[in-house]
């Protein structure tokens, strides 16, 4: 016959997948920023009021045309940070509880 305390501890609530989708997109933002930051590196001169639109609209083609090739590359490698820094234990409510 159990024992008056022997009840098993109540169920903890763990959104592990939306905090991996949340990782994911950060990972994924993250990289396509570090792919885009060289290429509008080369826009950073000052620009009169004159051209401020042709500089924002230059720097939206550069952008556009620097990350388009490259998002596949962007979403494996965000894959693969997400599951290095799970699997060593980085991410905040991703880590084993049990070890």
């Amino acid at each position: 016959m159990p024992g008056p305390h022997s009840h098993p501890p109540p169920a903890a609530f763990a959104p592990r997948f939306t905090l991996s989708l949340l990782y994911l997109f950060a990972f994924f933002l993250s990289y396509c920023l570090l792919f885009v930051t060289p290429e509008l590196w080369l826009l950073l001169r000052p620009a009169g009021p004159d051209e401020a639109a042709a500089v924002e609209a230059a720097a939206s083609e550069v952008a556009r045309r620097a990350v388009a090739p490259r998002l596949p590359i962007a979403l494996a490698a965000a894959l693969a940070s997400l599951f290095l820094a799970t699997r060593a234990g980085w991410l905040p409510g991703l880590r084993n509880q049990g070890n």
